[in-house]
């Protein structure tokens, strides 16, 4: 199940966090949706997202009413099936 979804407000990219490294505490994996159709799973260093800013100069964003309702592979499936994370 994803824990934290990331997003940025002006460009359309999503993340669906599902774990961090504890050797490290920087690396999350999860699903990525950067707007362009082509959602996948990965790797992310979180302090690569705080340096992200957006057309508009608004950053990375947490949605602090994101509640997980699926299991990160349907997540995924549906992603795919639609090209982007849909909720």
């Amino acid at each position: 199940m994803p824990t934290v979804r990331l997003f940025t407000p002006d460009a359309h990219a999503t993340w669906l966090l599902a774990a961090l490294d504890p050797a490290d505490g920087d690396t999350a994996w999860g699903l990525f949706d950067l707007g362009i159709g082509m959602p996948g799973l990965g790797h992310v260093k979180l302090s690569d997202l705080a340096s992200i800013v957006g057309p508009r100069k608004q950053p990375v964003m947490r949605d602090r009413h994101f509640q997980p309702v699926r299991l990160l592979s349907e997540y995924l499936r549906l992603a795919e099936e639609n090209g982007s994370i849909t909720d």
